[in-house]
């Protein structure tokens, strides 16, 4: 069976590389890999992590694009690459504009198409935008569809895709972060050498584009007063090079001695300074996942999540976008030990590090005309 597995940025990237990995280890599956490369650089730091040479390079990232462009550049590029590779099955992932494009290829290519990370949802379509919806339009065009949760099926069977092309298998994102923290990767050259482990650190990460602006103020605003009220603790903040977020990041939090602006770091430094930090804020979908697995709390900076699940399960709460809320939220954590502790032990609710296994079962179970087997936390 010819499979090719389809993604475009970093966090898919990410989510993918152990699934590619265990097709490839696969004597039954012709495993090919085809990238559009709308993140250049931050891709290639994961390619080159997990060992994954594409056989197909769009290389679409332009300086000044915008969403219709990127949309254009891969649909044409994907339609080409499918032509030359005819897969049997084309793997998409998540929630970018590289999933929506492979699956509407795909589509027009009459090629079945599966879902990975499929049924995550706000029902705001603005928010996050565009990705609410590019992974609605993406459920409504794939034949097979990898919920990572119940939740997420609950939410595709509520879009009336058919129960039977659905399977939860967990989140691959745990694959990769077990697989990766266990590396003990260094943080050498990240500029980090003033840190004290010995104190709390929290790790920052914001870069959304719903939070650009005021909201990105009030965020910011509220981690300078923290530090400012609670000098022991220290911020680890990789700045993602959008110049929108480094001008704001530097003129509000780049004068504090207790907050290390860095360069974007690698997947395997993210891993590494997830395991060793106090407490994670971020409006990253894929950490919400990701740092609970490690026993680490996540506030989330933003006012919705289309992982419910973390929230549920108390591994994640929401902080909001003002000033006010994420201050509160966090000192919260800082300053109230059993509030901690019962965040950091709550079960994470996204994988137990197998799921790339079930989609690979699954693909095999549905080839066969049998049902898949659903995993339950």
């Amino acid at each position: 069976m010819r499979i090719l597995s389809v993604f475009g940025t970093r966090p898919e990237a990410i989510k993918m590389a152990p699934l590619v990995q265990t097709l490839a280890a696969d004597p039954d599956i012709e495993a090919r890999v085809a990238v559009t490369a709308q993140h250049r650089e931050m891709l290639d730091q994961v390619l080159d992590i997990f060992g994954i040479k594409p056989d197909y390079d769009l290389n679409l990232m332009k300086h000044g694009q915008n969403l219709a462009d990127i949309t254009s550049g891969a649909l044409n590029g994907m339609l080409e690459i499918i032509k030359a590779a005819q897969p049997d099955l084309l793997l998409v992932h998540g929630d970018t504009t590289t999933t929506f494009a492979g699956a509407l290829a795909a589509f027009y290519a009459k090629i079945p198409c599966g879902h990975v990370e499929a049924g995550l949802r706000t029902y705001n379509k603005y928010a996050p935008f565009p990705e609410e919806m590019n992974r609605q339009l993406t459920a409504c065009l794939a034949d097979y569809h990898f919920a990572p949760t119940a939740t997420a099926k609950a939410n595709l069977l509520a879009q009336n895709i058919p129960a039977e092309k659905i399977v939860i298998t967990g989140n691959t994102v745990i694959d990769a972060l077990l697989a990766t923290v266990a590396k003990c990767g260094s943080l050498a050259g990240l500029a980090l050498d003033d840190v004290d482990w010995q104190r709390p650190v929290i790790l920052l990460t914001c870069h959304r584009r719903e939070n650009w602006g005021q909201p990105m103020t009030e965020i910011f605003n509220a981690i300078r007063q923290i530090v400012l009220d609670f000098p022991e603790v220290q911020v680890i903040f990789p700045v993602h090079k959008n110049p929108l977020v480094q001008e704001k990041a530097r003129a509000i939090l780049g004068n504090l001695k207790n907050v290390f602006l860095i360069e974007p770091v690698d997947y395997a430094a993210m891993a590494t300074l997830m395991n060793r930090s106090y407490l994670v804020l971020t409006d990253s979908g894929g950490l919400q996942e990701e740092a609970p697995a490690l026993g680490k709390p996540v506030l989330v900076l933003r006012e919705v999540t289309e992982r419910p699940e973390a929230i549920a399960a108390g591994t994640a709460r929401l902080a909001g976008i003002s000033q006010g809320s994420v201050y509160a939220a966090t000192k919260k954590l800082l300053t109230d030990k059993a509030d901690y502790a019962k965040m950091a032990q709550a079960i994470n609710p996204y994988g137990d590090g197998h799921a790339s296994e079930r989609i690979l079962a699954a693909i095999k179970a549905w080839q066969k005309g049998e049902p898949p087997e659903n995993w339950q936390p």
